[in-house]
């Protein structure tokens, strides 16, 4: 069933675990976009945050980009070379164009990114819910963006603008802030400045009674390091432009895969390891 801000359910081991929102009522300077919120362990703890008082233009989980040829799909200020953040007049607007498919296990979405009167993008987005084990269920997402724009374009983010590690921006999940930080770690390293950055095959944020394991499901995600706040903020990214912008030529597309797994307690370093390959494997 669809509700009247276009949500959809998503459901894994009979349990709803999932909310897809496809028209969020939103100011332009938050980017409007589909979202998933809240997206709950099968406990039914929620893991997914929207609109926080820190930064109230991160919505759950979904695809935001702060820089599409000077445009801002991320919402809030854009970072500029030489200025530093400048609220700017330049949001886009990622509109949910139709489902090509909808069942209660996952949907596939076609989406398109506007800005100024302009379509950028035709993005096709294939989203499921996979149980795993009694405590675990993985979010399963791949999002195929086609430049339709009829000349060439490249994302950016604030790194590769001029501030340094701060390369948001694709995949993005905003995990709901305790009061304390949660924990972060990788198949060999511990800590948000040794996963930041890091090209790794998962990341895992662990907070109050639950977990995500974050893995990028194809080599060319692999490839894209990984964005983490923990202190700040939780947050978990694949960062598409990390170092340098990432050309997208006129007709030509890029895809990436991301693969979350969802559980119940805190795992550690063996137990998200197993979860991933199960969870990829899939």
């Amino acid at each position: 069933m669809t509700g009247a801000d276009g949500s959809v359910v998503l459901r894994a081991a009979g349990r709803t675990v999932a909310h897809c929102v496809t028209r969020p009522a939103l100011a332009a300077d938050h980017s409007p976009r589909p979202y998933l919120h809240p997206v709950t362990t099968l406990a039914g703890r929620a893991v997914t945050e929207v609109l926080p008082e820190d930064h109230v233009h991160h919505l759950g989980v979904g695809i935001a980009v702060p820089d599409v040829d000077g445009r801002n799909f991320w919402g809030g200020r854009t970072f500029v070379r030489g200025r530093g953040p400048v609220a700017l007049a330049n949001h886009g607007v990622q509109r949910h164009d139709g489902f090509k498919l909808c069942d209660p296990d996952g949907f596939v979405e076609e989406v398109s990114w506007t800005a100024g009167g302009e379509r950028l993008f035709a993005e096709h987005r294939t989203v499921a819910a996979v149980p795993l084990t009694d405590t675990a269920w993985a979010l399963d997402l791949t999002f195929s963006v086609a430049n339709v724009s009829g000349r060439d374009l490249s994302v950016g983010s604030p790194a590769t603008n001029g501030r340094p590690g701060a390369a948001y921006g694709g995949f993005f999940w905003r995990a709901p802030k305790e009061a304390a930080a949660p924990r972060v770690f990788g198949p060999g390293a511990d800590g948000e400045e040794a996963v930041h950055g890091a090209r790794a095959a998962w990341v895992a944020m662990c907070g109050d009674g639950w977990s995500l394991v974050f893995a990028g499901a194809t080599g060319t995600t692999r490839r894209d390091p990984w964005f983490v706040r923990a202190a700040e903020y939780p947050g978990v990214g694949s960062s598409l432009a990390y170092e340098e912008r990432l050309a997208v030529p006129a007709g030509e597309t890029f895809v990436r895969r991301v693969v979350t797994v969802v559980a119940d307690g805190r795992l550690d370093r063996d137990g998200a390891a197993a979860l991933v390959r199960k969870a990829v494997a899939t």
